[in-house]
């Protein structure tokens, strides 16, 4: 079993081949396809964290499709004055799936 701990838009994610996650909004090339920087990877019984090593590991993906997240609430609000202030967020995402990692 291979799988990876990759960095992107300052989480960590754990994938493997064919998985399919939700990030950050990124752009890949023109083809759709994204390189991702390892942090840790497993094959089988040996387990790399070496940067060195890291380095030289490519774990590649391609851009599904763009999305956008639940919309969020934010809400101000000051007791007596007559204050209030509402305001709403939807976060940018973009959904990947990991096609290999060598």
């Amino acid at each position: 079993m291979v799988f990876a701990v990759v960095r992107t838009s300052g989480r960590q994610e754990k994938v493997e081949v064919g998985s399919i996650i939700t990030v950050n909004r990124v752009s890949g090339d023109d083809k759709g396809k994204l390189e991702l920087p390892a942090v840790l990877l497993v094959d089988g019984d040996k387990v790399t964290t070496d940067p060195a090593k890291l380095a030289k590991v490519k774990v590649t993906a391609e851009v599904l499709n763009d999305l956008r997240g639940p919309k969020i609430i934010i809400q101000k609000y000051k007791n007596k004055t007559g204050y209030k202030k509402r305001q709403g967020h939807r976060q940018d995402l973009t959904r990947i799936k990991v096609t290999g990692i060598k």
